[in-house]
């Protein structure tokens, strides 16, 4: 464990979100009952931001859900993304608040986005606050169908990339609970 000051940090494994970081997510998130894209051109979500349902399949516009539902697959996807941290993560030491805003990142844009972004290499390299700056970088949305490159990956064409006003507030608050700023208000 990592010492700060009073805080102290914890390894990867040792970490879960807590509350606090759950409600933030669903806050967040905001709640709709049924399905429905959330910007145009974005894959139709509901209850807290899950886009599959209990069953695991892609949602179809218009599926509704309740309230206890959506806990339970927002706690459901909240444990895949955690689970994808942790594997690339590993040997990573983080504080409580800092865990919290990289599981709402994963959430909000899966976790394979997270790991494949300069977060984990910041953080092996003891850059804290670069890596919590760099949650800021997760405020564009691609608005028009991604294609694939020659290795077979998605990609968003040029050009197609946008600044969304609520991502880019969600980001900020995000980055703020990275960086400890939002808890020490």
């Amino acid at each position: 464990m990592m010492t700060t000051g009073s805080k102290t940090r914890a390894a990867i494994a040792a970490l879960a979100v807590s509350a606090t970081g759950f409600a933030a997510y669903l806050g967040y998130e905001g709640w709709s009952g049924t399905a429905t894209p959330p910007v145009k051109g974005d894959v139709p979500t509901y209850g807290f931001g899950s886009t599959r349902g209990a069953d695991g399949k892609p949602l179809r516009g218009g599926e509704t859900i309740s309230p206890p539902q959506a806990v339970r697959l927002a706690l459901r996807d909240l444990q895949a993304a955690e689970g994808g941290l942790r594997k690339c993560l590993d040997g990573v030491e983080l504080f409580q608040h800092e865990y919290d805003a990289y599981a709402s990142l994963a959430l909000n844009v899966g976790h394979a986005a997270v790991c494949a972004s300069s977060i984990p290499a910041k953080l092996r390299a003891g850059e804290y606050t670069a890596a919590c700056r760099t949650i800021q970088d997760f405020s564009k949305f691609c608005v028009k169908p991604k294609t694939r490159d020659a290795r077979g990956k998605l990609v968003c064409p040029a050009g197609a990339l946008r600044e969304i006003r609520g991502l880019r507030t969600r980001r900020e608050r995000e980055y703020l609970m990275c960086t400890g700023i939002e808890h020490e208000q």
